[in-house]
């Protein structure tokens, strides 16, 4: 076998929050309530639209959590298949050429030559300061002055008719699914789709997902010949780095909520309906935690988790799995500080659900306490706990690209974000500025975070019983 399979912890959880997620579509598709409450949310341009650049980044998050060891040649006379220490994944894969083309250091965008001079021997005897050419980035000119702008720009046209060529591809196939659900032709589907005169904003979808297209057909065709992002400190590429780092991202955003949502449900539900010396204890114990400042105390707890790492390496096989463990730690610490808000809120709804008559009725017929609670509180406050998940989720990411700023995030050797921004930051003093690793940090980061918003919005509008 040529490469070994590799899952790690934060792989395994992902997968089962994407295979939940799954589930839930499946019953949100019998329960009649659930399915209007979300055709609210499809019926919204806005919805959709957002829905369509989360999809794109939950893909890029899947088939960069798909791992691997690549098999090493094998010794003459051995038949064992030995794997490298390195561990892989689909999108490194996909991304190969950009991960190998790597530089000796900073070079800007669309760049053929190296940020800095550098002293070079002349043929003739001496030396000069120079700015070198560029290994990959426009290795393929033979004149960069004369070539590289026709290059760039007849790369980028073939980028966007293939972008567009994909685009139309799917718009087909929406107007058929169209045309078949609503029995209308696909000349009227077709008229129906651009009016948006549609059940869901499948207009506001396509839109979004053909500019999407655009955009990744014009990276497709130019990556593989330039640096459409620049080279980092060591030389990789930017777009490269981007890429990687929404995994990091995704998982911070997903498995934190993980993670957080059990204690949040148990305890606001038990403060609320209980009452008594159960709801003052659990006050006092979310009171206690919300009057740490978070930062110090995930700082702690972060230090605390690698000094345990950094004293038994010889859990870890790989480097991958030691940084895993560390992006584990952060999820679960971030977790744990951060679900005294959703408890507030769910002890509040709890207050007022156990008064209501139904609840009032089940307690006088001796339903016991556990099966009322799961079976009319729970239910009854779902909404809150969709609406704040949701909502939390963009904090979250920004919270992982502040605690890797200040060094107390994930691993250095994990690439996300918050370590962009944190090795670009001491770049922005010097002249020329490197500038380029910084904004594409923020660029990506305020597309995934805006989308979250936006998303985050509307299925409040859609959820929250005082709005409907």
């Amino acid at each position: 076998m040529n490469f070994l399979p590799v899952v790690l912890w934060t792989d395994a959880l992902f997968f089962l929050l994407v295979v939940v997620g799954g589930g839930m579509i499946f019953h949100v598709r019998r329960s009649a309530p659930l399915r209007e409450a979300w055709g609210k949310v499809g019926r919204r341009a806005t919805g959709m639209a957002s829905a369509s650049v989360l999809l794109v980044f939950l893909m890029i998050g899947v088939v960069d959590s798909l791992h691997y060891r690549l098999a090493l040649p094998a010794a003459p006379g051995d038949a064992k298949v030995a794997y490298s220490s390195e561990v892989l994944s689909a999108l490194d894969a996909a991304l190969a050429s950009l991960r190998k083309q790597t530089e000796k250091t900073y070079s800007a965008p669309f760049a053929t030559e190296l940020y800095a001079r550098e002293a070079v021997e002349l043929p003739g005897g001496g030396q000069s300061r120079i700015y070198p050419r560029l290994a990959h980035g426009g290795a393929h000119l033979a004149n960069t002055e004369t070539d590289r702008a026709g290059d760039i720009a007849g790369r980028a046209l073939a980028g966007l008719a293939t972008g567009l060529l994909v685009w139309g591809g799917i718009a087909l196939a929406v107007m058929s699914g169209l045309a078949r659900s609503s029995g209308l032709g696909l000349v009227d589907s077709a008229r129906a789709l651009a009016g948006g005169r549609t059940v869901l904003a499948w207009r506001a979808a396509l839109v979004t997902l053909g500019l999407l297209l655009l955009c990744g057909g014009v990276l497709v065709a130019l990556a593989p010949y330039y640096h459409v992002f620049g080279t980092d400190k060591v030389g990789q590429d930017v777009l490269y780095l981007s890429l990687k780092s929404v995994r990091t991202a995704l998982i911070i955003g997903t498995l934190t909520t993980l993670v957080m949502l059990p204690f949040a449900v148990a305890l606001g539900i038990l403060a609320g309906y209980l009452g008594g010396w159960v709801d003052d204890l659990i006050q006092y114990l979310y009171t206690v935690l919300s009057a740490i400042p978070g930062v110090l105390l995930i700082a702690a707890a972060v230090l605390m988790m690698q000094v345990v790492i950094d004293t038994h390496l010889q859990w870890f096989s790989t480097a991958a799995e030691r940084a895993d463990a560390r992006l584990m730690a952060l999820c679960m610490i971030l977790g744990i500080t951060s679900w005294t808000g959703l408890c507030r809120l769910l002890r509040g709804e709890t207050l007022k659900l156990r008064e209501l008559e139904y609840v009032q009725a089940a307690r006088a017929f001796g339903v016991r306490t556990s099966a009322i609670m799961r079976r009319h509180v729970l239910p009854n406050v779902m909404h809150i706990v969709l609406i704040a998940l949701v909502m939390d989720f963009s904090g979250l990411v920004l919270a992982e690209a502040v605690l890797s700023y200040v060094g107390i995030g994930v691993d250095p050797t994990t690439i996300s974000f918050g370590t962009m921004i944190n090795m670009a930051r001491a770049e922005l003093a010097r002249d020329p500025m490197v500038w380029w690793s910084l904004l594409a940090a923020f660029v990506f980061m305020f597309v995934l975070v805006l989308s979250a918003n936006l998303f985050a919005d509307v299925v409040r509008d859609a959820f929250d019983p005082r709005r409907s």
